[in-house]
């Protein structure tokens, strides 16, 4: 007994110290913004496609090749702000995926070649909206709401889950979720959205009343959040794995670390920019 809690004690001390990691990195590279926000989550979303490349294992062939090139593609136009080209980037991209399907047949699957382009969409150009959400009006302090959603849901649904929870919400793919803690989730980030946003009521001029509308921009980041987490875990569970890599000590890989946040930060930046342009 008392070796199985030490070990545990280790392994919780290896994920608080690269948490920590985590919320420093954070803490220099979101305020700077700018080229060295756009270098950081592109690197991020790289390692995020390779991770899920690993699992459709098209990491180091032709359709790999064209889903990294896309992605380098996509964030150089972002760099260079030509963001109206970035449609025409990943129909170009989906065009060579198809191409190599063809003219490989029969080498890959239809799930490979969807994989390729699916890596790309999902672990780059929704994560970039992080970058996209610190370059609007009031960025440097929406971008927190992307980091705030998502492990203030975490936080809070586990909590409420752990005292209130009996309901599951997703029995087969995760056990230990209940409804009651995704309810305490999205609570619990609009309350600490709602605090957030009347700290820095005054330094964010485009939202009329931004205690509130943090508030609803929290809960809506947590609710995709949830979605974000246990599609995941879906992803994992269908190709029979525990997690996406080893990058970051006790916590996985990058999908593991940022599944909720990949989903939230797009969510967040479009809500936002609706808020802004509504209320």
């Amino acid at each position: 007994m008392a070796e199985k809690k030490t070990i545990d004690m280790k392994s919780f001390i290896t994920r608080l110290i690269s948490g920590i990691v985590l919320v420093v990195l954070a803490l220099i590279t979101v305020p700077m913004g700018q080229t060295v926000l756009l270098v950081t989550v592109g690197i991020i979303s790289l390692i995020g496609i390779s991770e899920l490349y690993h699992v459709f294992q098209i990491h180091n062939n032709a359709l790999g090749f064209v889903g990294y090139i896309g992605a380098i593609g996509y964030y150089l136009l972002l760099f260079f702000e030509r963001q109206e080209w970035s449609l025409i980037l990943l129909v170009g991209v989906f065009f060579l995926c198809m191409a190599v399907y063809v003219f490989a047949f029969p080498k890959y699957g239809t799930e490979q070649v969807m994989g390729a382009f699916f890596g790309l969409f999902y672990a780059g150009v929704l994560l970039s909206c992080l970058y996209l959400t610190r370059e609007m009006k009031d960025g440097l302090y929406l971008v927190w709401l992307i980091f705030l959603s998502s492990w203030g849901c975490d936080t809070c649904a586990y909590c409420v889950g752990i005292l209130f929870g009996k309901h599951k919400m997703a029995p087969v793919l995760s056990p230990k979720k209940s409804v009651e803690g995704g309810i305490g989730g999205v609570i619990g980030a609009g309350i600490l959205g709602l605090i957030y946003g009347w700290i820095f009521s005054g330094q964010m001029s485009e939202f009329s009343n931004p205690a509130l509308e943090c508030a609803i921009v929290c809960m809506v980041g947590a609710m995709i959040s949830q979605v974000g987490d246990l599609a995941a875990s879906a992803i994992k569970r269908n190709h029979g794995l525990k997690d996406y890599g080893k990058l970051i000590p006790g916590h996985g890989g990058i999908m593991d670390r940022f599944d909720s946040i990949i989903f939230t930060a797009p969510m967040i930046y479009y809500v936002a920019m609706l808020l802004q342009n509504v209320i």
